[in-house]
């Protein structure tokens, strides 16, 4: 039976990881051993801690992670990468010069005969409204126009700054399980699970391991993230599993 893995918040680039070259090749080992066996690979949001698109340039680094990604789509294994709350400035260089699927919306698609919603998580049952003001700014077309006006040199260092400030906010927070009866993405599943039947649920975004079973044949499954618990999942003839690298 085919086997799919699932990764999220890797956040290359972050000032939180005291070796940023060390982290990305931890990661790149972790792309080397899911091409051995993967049917498919999924990147579920926030790979990168920022990254924005200019038409003539690009955040520089992560080429181990590049060269990787492109082996990879090379023998025709594909790679999805779906936006995050911190690499959704996306316009086309990710699929053309990696060859990634990009996904700028949540997907619902069945692998192994199971049906599965994959979504980074940001933007679904969202309490916070000034996280909820914040998206809807980064999400605005005419505004993203009007930061591709701003130089790249001050662009790009305005937009790591930002992002890494966001981070060490967001580490003094130490993020953790709210409960069955408040996390906001496990909300979400069982609200969906009323609409349609789902059997998997693939979350990043919240920085938690989470494997929840909602009912018997419905499973919600938060990622982790690769900063400090390097875990992923899998699914395969066992099901949907959490892993640590």
């Amino acid at each position: 039976m085919p086997k799919y893995y699932f990764i999220s918040d890797i956040h290359l680039g972050t000032d939180a990881v005291p070796n940023k070259r060390a982290h990305e090749r931890k990661f790149v080992e972790w792309l080397e051993m899911a091409q051995k066996d993967a049917a498919e690979i999924f990147l579920v949001g926030d790979i990168f801690d920022f990254w924005f698109e200019y038409k003539n340039a690009v955040p520089k680094g992560f080429n181990r992670v590049f060269g990787k990604l492109c082996e990879i789509t090379d023998k025709g294994i594909p790679v999805h990468f779906f936006i995050g709350n911190h690499d959704l400035w996306t316009f086309g260089y990710l699929e053309q010069e990696t060859g990634l699927t990009v996904h700028y919306q949540p997907l619902t698609t069945t692998l192994n005969g199971k049906k599965i919603f994959i979504a980074h998580g940001d933007g679904l049952n969202d309490g916070d409204k000034t996280f909820s003001l914040l998206r809807a700014i980064f999400h605005n077309r005419f505004l993203q126009r009007c930061f591709s006006a701003i130089h790249p040199s001050t662009g790009l260092l305005l937009g790591q700054k930002w992002s890494n400030s966001n981070r060490k906010k967001h580490d003094a927070k130490h993020e953790e399980f709210k409960g069955e009866n408040s996390e906001p993405l496990l909300l979400f599943a069982k609200k969906m699970c009323k609409e349609q039947d789902i059997n998997y649920f693939i979350f990043g975004h919240r920085h938690i391991l989470l494997n929840f079973q909602t009912s018997k044949e419905s499973q919600v499954v938060i990622l982790g993230d690769f900063i400090t618990e390097f875990s992923y999942a899998v699914l395969d003839e066992n099901g949907l599993r959490l892993k640590h690298f």
